[in-house]
């Protein structure tokens, strides 16, 4: 008997086979609604004006859902906070009434990007290494992009699930602990700001290969870390004295349907469901001519989302939960010696396998 058709027979089957999750979050009801756009924009006190993003035509509810990768805290994982610092400054600090890091900092370029984080729910990581990014540059001169992928391949379940989402203050510990490439030793984003896991729907969380996509580049020597990972207090003035002393932070808030449809303006919850939870990098405030104080940050849906790919949300009221969730943490300057020296010597035999902080 020839085996040969059978085995292309099965083999066909196999990988033609349907993906019933990845069918399953394609169908159901589309995100952007014209009705959520109409009752926002003739609400003349919402605040903020609704539109139609192109960066979300045809998607599903499912789909939007599945960008959404800030997990919900369980009982073992809010234990795993009860270690973590929370930080706060004195009350008495002088803080500009506005600020934006893109201006306080304009030699940092990290700061002034919008990326896109594809089909995949890693705002978790890609928010976290955006933060740490700017703040080499903010605290140590250095301007390098770091590496979402690095992050959501490798850190594994102490982070979460990958793409199926994960914990903003669990990466900051993976930075203390593992450190973080650059994104030119593997690269997440393309020119046009979305790679792997892909413009795309249905790319898998990415395979953690530890190994530079960059030949001229060594995954340990583009290794750069954190001194630390901590929480910020809740307080507005904490948070406004952590951004304005140190550099962006990662904030994770909770999501509802109309904040798909933001375009300009201050944001407040105004209709829909519950989507779930999302991270994104704050990076300033502000108030409005109306007297309305708001919040700076940079999502990374891409320019075609919001305002340019930034939004401004409500400051002061905990406005859907952006001031009760922040983490950050002060980069290192472990391993970047040695960087140095592998960059002049001829002889890497001596390089010492750690550099005090």
């Amino acid at each position: 008997m020839n085996m040969v058709p059978l085995v292309i027979l099965i083999l066909g089957t196999i990988f033609l086979a349907p993906n019933p999750q990845a069918d399953a979050i394609k169908s159901g009801p589309e995100i952007l609604q014209d009705t959520i756009v109409q009752q926002i924009n003739a609400n003349p006190n919402a605040g903020w004006e609704a539109g139609l993003n192109s960066r979300f035509s045809n998607y599903t509810v499912s789909q939007f859902k599945y960008l959404l990768g800030v997990k919900p805290r369980t009982a073992s994982s809010r234990n795993d906070l009860l270690d973590v610092p929370i930080v706060s400054h004195p009350k008495n600090l002088e803080l500009p009434k506005e600020f934006d890091a893109r201006t306080a900092w304009p030699q940092c370029t990290t700061i002034g990007k919008i990326l896109d984080q594809g089909h995949c729910g890693s705002c978790w990581a890609v928010a976290a290494a955006e933060a740490l990014s700017d703040r080499f540059c903010v605290n140590l001169g250095m301007n390098i992009a770091l590496s979402a992928n690095d992050l959501l391949a490798c850190c594994g379940f102490m982070c979460g699930d990958g793409c199926d989402g994960g914990y903003p203050i669990s990466a900051w510990r993976y930075f203390v602990q593992n450190g973080i490439v650059t994104e030119a030793c593997d690269p997440y984003f393309d020119a046009i700001g979305c790679s792997h896991p892909g413009c795309e729907p249905g790319f898998p969380t990415p395979k953690c290969v530890k190994q530079c996509k960059d030949k001229n580049q060594i995954w340990k020597q583009s290794k750069h870390f954190s001194v630390n990972a901590y929480q910020v207090g809740s307080d507005p003035i904490d948070i406004m004295a952590e951004v304005y002393k140190n550099g962006p932070v990662e904030v994770a808030f909770t999501v509802y349907e109309d904040f798909a449809h933001y375009k300009s303006g201050v944001y407040k919850h105004i209709t829909g469901d519950v989507m779930g939870g999302h991270a994104v990098k704050l990076i300033g405030w502000g108030t409005t001519e109306d007297g309305e104080d708001y919040w700076l940050l940079a999502n990374q849906w891409n320019r075609s989302w919001g305002d340019d790919g930034y939004f401004k949300i409500r400051r002061g009221t905990n406005e859907c939960g952006i001031e009760e969730d922040v983490v950050a943490g002060m980069p290192s300057t472990k391993n970047i010696l040695i960087q140095k020296y592998a960059a002049t010597a001829d002889d890497f035999s001596d390089v010492p396998t750690d550099a005090s902080v």
